[in-house]
């Protein structure tokens, strides 16, 4: 079966997906900074790949996409902050249980890069939810991006249909009332 992935040189998406296998598995008993820092990495890789694959075709989404392993690392960074209450630990912590767990709305291990997308926008939407009781300034202090964090959030928010589609952002709002 063919797909769209980028492999390298002996690297099937079997492989990928075993790896990404053994991270989810770690998701359920903490992630370790140095897991949580390879993840962003190989996540970083990966779009990279993508994008110079696709060219101007992505280039829209491009921009949105290279997000991906900040947010990923904010929501690690912030699950490890003690002024984040637990409840928000909780939503935190399912954002990225999705970003490792290979089975999701967009799979990358069929999609590519773009199967991001709906990783991107649900950690974003947590994002969104959890500023209702926590500080932004403590999003902030975490925040690796070049853009301020909040305008980022609203940014990919007012973006998540052309990203994701209406269909699937629709069932990402209604699964977090």
């Amino acid at each position: 079966m063919a797909t769209n992935r980028d492999t390298t040189a002996g690297e099937t998406p079997d492989d990928d997906f075993d790896t990404m296998m053994s991270d989810s598995s770690e998701a359920h008993g903490g992630m370790s900074q140095d897991r949580a820092e390879r993840y962003y990495d190989r996540v970083r890789t990966a779009i990279r790949r993508y994008l110079e694959k696709k060219g101007d075709v992505a280039a829209k989404t491009g921009e949105y996409l290279l997000l991906v392993p900040d947010i990923f690392m904010l929501l690690w960074r912030l699950v490890n902050d003690a002024r984040v209450s637990a409840k928000n630990k909780v939503l935190l912590g399912s954002g990225i249980a999705y970003f490792v767990f290979p089975l999701d709305l967009m799979p990358e291990a069929l999609l590519g890069g773009i199967g991001y997308a709906d990783d991107l926008v649900f950690a974003v939407y947590l994002l969104q939810k959890m500023l209702g009781d926590t500080d932004p300034e403590v999003l902030r202090q975490h925040w690796s991006g070049s853009e301020d964090i909040l305008a980022t959030i609203q940014k990919v928010l007012g973006a998540a249909d052309q990203l994701i589609g209406k269909d699937i952002f629709g069932k990402v709002k209604s699964a977090m009332k």
